[in-house]
């Protein structure tokens, strides 16, 4: 069974690694163009191209996969089934239609339930209890083709939008293993339909979303750290201009005097801020352009007294 693989970040790394390792016939990979990164903006492959160039695996990077020269590259590779895994662009009728046994795309929720760009970062904000991954028959539509299987997992209190990422990537690699070793020569897997009444949208992160507004129940404060972790950061300001990063906090239900976002240092030198339901206390801080510090330092640092407040 020849097989495309269509992957980018590092979500889809493990699956591609555990086709490989499984010894399936992988006729090539295709990934996104290689784009600037970091502070010289020097172009930086993705990380599925460095797994398929390492393991000889034909790479294609097409700006995008809905321009006839790409599909018709597509169409002479003649591949049995495409793989689909945090690819990033949408796949086209004509692509669609191209593999006999379907498009299989690995998806980190539990569709219908988060549909769209963002579901491992949107459960976490939205404080979901569970999440998972489903295996889906990909159609014209966003995440709404028929179900072929799901797989449930709580989320921890202490797991974040990187802990989280990487459990699920690593348990729909194994899923999508198993799905293909058990298909039907010839034909696409057994799917059932969506129940697009219980759907829900899970749309990509803007800069916006990771202000705080300490009007908020600390829980819900401590879902949005948790939730933007990877990108773009759950952030406050200070003494009105500097712009600070919440890395790690937790939440408690004591409550604190003064309006929400006022500080307190407790004993032993705990950071604590007033919420508009119980408190939160801050373990790891970012100030703008620094490194990651823990409490302590930042307290000591900008010599913090009790009484002064988050700006929102």
């Amino acid at each position: 069974m020849g097989i495309v693989f269509m992957g980018t970040s590092e979500f889809a790394v493990p699956a591609l690694k555990g086709l490989i390792s499984h010894k399936f016939e992988i006729i090539g990979v295709v990934t996104q163009p290689d784009r600037p990164s970091g502070r010289g903006k020097r172009l930086s492959p993705p990380p599925v191209k460095a797994v398929a160039t390492e393991h000889a695996i034909p790479v294609y990077q097409p700006e995008k996969v809905r321009k006839s020269d790409f599909v018709r590259t597509l169409r002479h590779l003649a591949p049995d089934v495409i793989v689909v895994a945090a690819f990033g662009q949408i796949l086209p009728q004509t692509v669609l239609d191209i593999p006999p046994c379907g498009t299989i795309n690995l998806h980190p929720s539990l569709l219908p339930k988060y549909r769209g760009a963002a579901p491992i970062q949107w459960a976490l904000i939205n404080g979901e209890a569970e999440t998972g991954v489903t295996l889906m028959l990909l159609d014209a539509g966003e995440d709404t083709g028929d179900i072929i299987s799901t797989h449930r997992v709580p989320i921890q209190d202490d797991d974040t939008a990187f802990t989280l990422t990487e459990q699920l990537a690593q348990l729909g690699a194994d899923q999508l293993v198993r799905c293909l070793s058990n298909m039907p020569a010839g034909e696409p897997p057994s799917a059932v339909p969506q129940n697009d009444a219980e759907a829900t949208y899970a749309p990509r992160l803007t800069k916006e979303i990771g202000h705080i507004d300490w009007n908020q129940p600390a829980t819900a404060i401590h879902n949005l750290v948790r939730g933007t972790a990877i990108w773009p950061g759950a952030y406050t300001f200070f003494r009105e201009k500097l712009r600070l990063k919440i890395v790690r906090c937790q939440p408690l239900p004591q409550k604190l005097a003064g309006q929400p976002g006022t500080l307190e240092i407790a004993e032993r030198q705990k950071l604590l801020v007033a919420t508009a339901e119980g408190t939160l206390q801050l373990l790891a801080i970012q100030p703008a352009t620094k490194k990651s510090m823990e409490a302590h330092d930042f307290i000591n640092g900008y010599q913090l007294q009790t009484g002064e407040f988050f700006t929102y």
